[in-house]
């Protein structure tokens, strides 16, 4: 299949330079590349983080302006930690 793609010109001498240097083309070169991409990306997941509610009323207002270390002491509370 023909396709038109416009490239840098850096980039394109660059592989240029690559293709002859391999006794190769450009296009083989494309498809490598492009080939190389496509299964790489195939075996991305996309992550997509669960919604996770929790009962209850919210942050409690004792704690609204305390620090992460502040919060921390009150969830372990009488826990042992």
């Amino acid at each position: 299949m023909k396709t038109t793609v416009d490239i840098s010109q850096s980039i394109h001498e660059e592989a240029r330079k690559i293709a002859a240097g391999e006794k190769s083309s450009m296009k083989a070169l494309i498809e490598e590349g492009l080939r190389k991409v496509i299964e790489e990306r195939k075996h991305l997941k996309h992550f997509k983080l669960r919604k996770a509610t929790f009962k209850g009323n919210g942050l409690q207002a004792e704690l609204s302006d305390a620090s992460w270390d502040k919060i921390r002491e009150k969830v372990y509370e009488g826990r042992g930690g």
